[in-house]
């Protein structure tokens, strides 16, 4: 399937759908309350009647807000919004009521779909305020629980489940000629991280222009139908982009149950590709090397020579006769091993959305979990760049996707300009054209590319870099992740902005809320790889963690700087 001369993501699903058997399963969730299966003739029938229904309630171009967790009717539901030329806006299930107010009054839905009472009951005030809003979709609500809701026009309310059973239409096709690659398709926002989310509209082109270099890197992976697992939320711009990049691979698609059951959903899914977010990879890291660390004796030797080689393969360096039968055995006794606990056939992890830690990248692909790491953002559909397996180099994030120019400008700033690039920010005219000027998007990551190979390398976010005293540009990143590398360690957040030193909040782990001096010992350690200016002098240990719950962390897991130095700023402030 020549993915440029599609015009649009209806065309991309009809043409997999048209060549696929109507009766294997194509979607499945695996949650054993409502467990569920669609095939690919189940799911464009009932892409088709929902969209009929949906076409009767929106004019061309309206908003349809979607809220509900990862399962196969978000699937169902975002591509029949698109057959019925509405644009998609998908919000996170972990949003305050006054989260979703904001969305709602900024891009004014006319359709909304919601999967559950619990979600319901978030929006229920601004459904019943907004006259805008004509109907609403329930995927799970019972009538006699909305009773208790509050609900005041019961007309608006339409059930998923009886409009997919009882709209009986067997022979029509899905047909949608007008939707151009310039259309927009959805509107994503931002996680927030530095006050308001914006809308971030993506045009058909754009998400069909990033999966052309999507099925180059998942090309080497597969030899038969690929297997995926879904937990990241679907509401963000990059697990929403891997959705389509199922359907052009035809792979089989698992919806996780919730993240608490994510080993146990691996192991029934046995997925041959996964994709995350760094914060992911960190928790893994800590939780192997922990167990790791427990051997003694030949085990522990082994598990040495396993990083000690799996490192050299990776960095292309040779080996001798022994260390080749060495690692021959390490991966039979410790790599196999440890890739048995995702499932046995994982070829790869996909890590985007933030910087992935060197020493972590380094050391999951050296015990047999090839970790390909990304960069893109909301804005670029989202990926700009990835490592393709066959060289993988883990300080960079790969060689760019063919159909987008990426250069550095005079500062350093990464520049990106394409058909990926977003059409704008949701009614934000003036901070669309702050950021897209001449057709470069200004991305606010500040890089550098290799001239030997033209892999990208991020070194630091502009609006995050710590300007101390001196004038000195430190990035908090960097020591972010090296801090919290260490087993003792959550999460951390280095402050120092305008000071003559650096100081830090830490969260440790759980085993180590009561251990001051060992967190110091470690931060000693850590400072002795540190230059002088970025040493941390002082921290500042705290027993709560940064959640998407307490409003620290962004739905993608990035800490909220801004919230974080809001809330803690007395205790900080008096480390000077």
């Amino acid at each position: 399937m020549n993915l440029n001369n599609l015009n649009n993501l209806i065309e991309l699903f009809v043409n997999q759908a048209n060549k696929q058997n109507k009766k294997d399963i194509f979607l499945e969730w695996l949650n054993p309350n409502n467990k569920k299966t669609y095939t690919w003739e189940e799911t464009e029938k009932n892409i088709l009647k929902l969209s009929k229904v949906i076409k009767e309630n929106i004019k061309e171009g309206d908003r349809c807000l979607l809220v509900s967790e990862n399962r196969p009717e978000w699937f169902v539901s975002d591509l029949a919004i698109m057959v019925a030329g509405g644009i998609t806006v998908p919000a996170y299930t972990t949003y305050t009521e006054d989260d979703y107010k904001y969305l709602i009054e900024d891009c004014e839905p006319s359709l909304v779909v919601v999967s559950n009472n619990e979600m319901l009951k978030k929006l229920n005030n601004s459904i019943n305020e907004k006259d805008f809003i004509k109907k609403v979709i329930t995927l799970d609500v019972k009538a006699e629980v909305t009773n208790s809701l509050n609900i005041i026009n019961k007309e608006k309310y339409l059930d998923f489940n009886l409009i997919v059973k009882n709209n009986s239409l067997t022979e029509d096709k899905i047909e949608n000629n007008k939707l151009k690659r310039n259309s927009p398709a959805c509107i994503i926002y931002t996680s927030g991280t530095g006050g308001n989310p914006k809308g971030v509209i993506l045009s058909h082109g754009g998400i069909l222009n990033n999966l052309v270099g999507a099925c180059e890197i998942m090309k080497p992976l597969f030899n038969s139908r690929p297997v995926f697992l879904t937990w990241l939320p679907l509401s963000h711009s990059y697990e929403h982009c891997v959705q389509f990049a199922q359907i052009a691979v035809g792979a089989k698609v698992f919806y996780a149950e919730k993240i608490e059951k994510l080993l146990e959903n691996i192991s029934e899914a046995k997925p041959t590709i996964m994709t995350a977010v760094p914060r992911f990879y960190q928790n893994l890291y800590n939780k192997i090397n922990m167990n790791l660390k427990k051997q003694t004796g030949f085990k522990a030797k082994l598990i040495e020579a396993t990083l000690r080689l799996g490192r050299k393969k990776l960095l292309n360096q040779k080996m001798t006769f022994s260390e080749k039968l060495l690692n021959i055995i390490a991966d039979k006794l410790v790599r196999k091993k440890i890739k048995k606990q995702f499932g046995g056939n994982l070829k790869a992890f996909v890590s985007g959305g933030g910087a992935l830690d060197k020493e972590i990248g380094e050391f999951l692909n050296s015990v047999g979990l090839p970790t390909l790491q990304g960069y893109g953002l909301t804005e670029t559909s989202p990926v700009v760049s990835c490592n393709p397996i066959h060289k993988i180099k883990v300080e960079t994030v790969g060689p760019p996707f063919k159909g987008n120019e990426v250069k550095i400008a005079e500062d350093g700033e990464i520049l990106v300009k394409g058909e990926n690039v977003m059409l704008g920010y949701w009614n934000k005219k003036e901070e669309t054209e702050k950021v897209i000027i001449n057709g470069w998007l200004h991305t606010g990551d500040i890089g550098e590319i290799d001239p030997n190979d033209g892999y990208l390398k991020i070194t630091d976010r502009k609006k995050d870099i710590i300007v101390s005293a001196g004038g000195d540009n430190i990035s908090p990143a960097k020591i972010e992740n090296m801090i919290t590398s260490e087993p003792e360690i959550d999460q951390c957040m280095v402050y120092g902005d305008k000071k003559n030193y650096l100081v830090a909040l830490i969260v440790p782990n759980k085993d180590f809320l009561n251990e001051k001096e060992k967190i110091n010992k470690v931060i000693e350690k850590i400072n002795k790889k540190l230059t002088l200016l970025e040493k941390i002098k002082k921290i500042q240990l705290i027993d709560e963690n940064f959640s998407i719950e307490n409003g620290l962390m962004t739905p993608t897991m990035k800490v909220k700087r801004k919230k974080v130095t809001e809330k803690y700023k007395n205790q900080l402030e008096n480390l000077y």
